[in-house]
């Protein structure tokens, strides 16, 4: 069986990242979609409602499953038995970036390797932080971000205000 394992914050899940869900899905019998728990950022969205918003997002995909982790991602691809880690690149920054995190999780898994896909143009600009911004400023995040994680940002965003 072909695993492969797609890790990321999704904090809040784009359109880029659903495009590279999709397209790393039909590459691999199983992706399994990992979410994680980064204590380093602030995020929006616990872990537990990021995996809800993925399972929303991804319920029609079959061979998509939502989990979550902490530390490092080649740690829990072992864990997963996968024999690929997914990375989604949006431009040559992101290539810097990832190419040097493939190349550390190659020496510390050499039975992992690493699937780079290009995000599709029409998402190339999308970041999770820029959905943020433009969100917590009040603009129209809808071209962005699948509607589950519309609702879920509209209605996090809107207890925010009530509790200022």
């Amino acid at each position: 069986m072909k695993r492969a394992v797609y890790p990321g914050s999704f904090d809040p899940v784009t359109f880029g990242h659903l495009d590279i869900i999709k397209r790393s899905a039909k590459l691999v019998d199983e992706l399994v979609v990992a979410v994680l728990q980064n204590n380093k950022k602030n995020p929006l969205f616990s872990v537990e409602e990021r995996v809800k918003i993925l399972q929303e997002v991804t319920k029609d995909i079959e061979n998509v499953r939502i989990e979550s982790f902490s530390g490092l991602s080649i740690e829990f691809a072992r864990k997963c038995e996968a024999g690929f880690l997914v990375r989604g690149l949006r431009a040559i920054t992101d290539f810097d970036y990832e190419l040097q995190m493939a190349q550390t999780n190659r020496v510390l898994a050499p039975d992992v390797d690493t699937i780079f896909l290009t995000t599709s143009l029409e998402y190339a600009y999308l970041s999770s932080s820029t959905v943020k911004e433009v969100a917590y400023y009040g603009g129209d995040i809808s071209e962005f971000v699948p509607e589950p994680a519309l609702r879920a940002i509209n209605r996090k965003l809107q207890y925010k205000e009530k509790r200022q």
